[in-house]
């Protein structure tokens, strides 16, 4: 079965910064699209960067220029660090990979940010 497994959420003050990893397992060949969701309290969850195998693909328009996500195609990893963070962009990062067709979502970790 297709694992993801999150890690680097915690609480940040605003203005902080902070790293998330997601590391895929039973994914058989190579994942084409790795990225990172967003989901806050009472809201759909919303893009905020994927990327392919050799370049980013989208960003969310709040997050260019503060966010970089990252992958390792070997490892099958993909982080993304994120700067200078609002209380309005805190909420529920999932991880999600694209494999055969089918996306797979991790259980997400959260990133507080208090007002």
């Amino acid at each position: 079965q297709v694992g993801l497994e999150e890690s680097g959420g915690g609480l940040v003050q605003p203005g902080g910064s902070l790293s998330l990893s997601c590391v895929a397992s039973g994914t058989g060949d190579t994942i084409r699209t790795m990225g990172w969701y967003r989901q806050a309290p009472g809201k759909q969850r919303e893009l905020v960067a994927t990327i392919n195998q050799n370049e980013v693909r989208n960003v969310a328009n709040f997050a260019k220029g503060r966010f970089a996500i990252s992958r390792n195609t070997a490892e099958n990893t993909v982080d993304m660090q994120m700067d200078s963070l609002q209380p309005g962009e805190a909420g529920i990062f999932l991880c999600v990979v694209l494999v055969g067709g089918t996306y797979y979502w991790g259980p997400g970790t959260r990133v507080p940010v208090p007002s």
